[in-house]
């Protein structure tokens, strides 16, 4: 099991709803949302436009080159009885994901708490702790 959020994520006029992946692994220094190709082209930002920067970046698979979009986007979770406020978040295009990944920084500001990674358990910091909420499905 993971933990999986519904996602709106908002570029201008553009708006397209994700379900994404909770990476803890994904360290980054500002919130960051790691998108495949297919979202990209939903959010009209594939091809790379002259906002991107491509770069290379580490990750646990090794290098990695994507396209960089700063503060491009206004991403929220969207539950069935909840919402978290909207973020202004970076985000990474990547010809080899499957699926959006959400950042160790992105998560801490959507206010997720995740209970247990294993039974993808999570809830808003400012919901009782007994109050959790199962991953999305893929």
């Amino acid at each position: 099991m993971a933990v999986r959020l519904r996602l709106r994520i908002k570029v201008r006029e553009r708006v397209t709803e994700e379900v994404a992946l909770l990476n803890s692994g994904f360290e980054a220094p500002t919130p960051q949302l790691l998108i495949p190709i297919s979202t990209a082209k939903a959010l009209e930002l594939w091809p790379p436009t002259g906002e991107s920067k491509e770069l290379i970046v580490d990750t646990a698979g090794g290098p990695l080159r994507v396209w960089f979009y700063p503060r491009i986007a206004l991403v929220k979770v969207i539950t069935s009885d909840a919402e978290s406020r909207e973020v202004l978040t970076d985000l990474l295009v990547s010809p080899l994901a499957d699926e959006p990944l959400i950042s160790d920084m992105l998560a801490e500001e959507l206010e997720i708490v995740v209970e247990s990674f294993g039974r993808g358990l999570w809830r808003f910091r400012s919901e009782a702790p007994g109050k959790l909420r199962p991953s999305e499905r893929r």
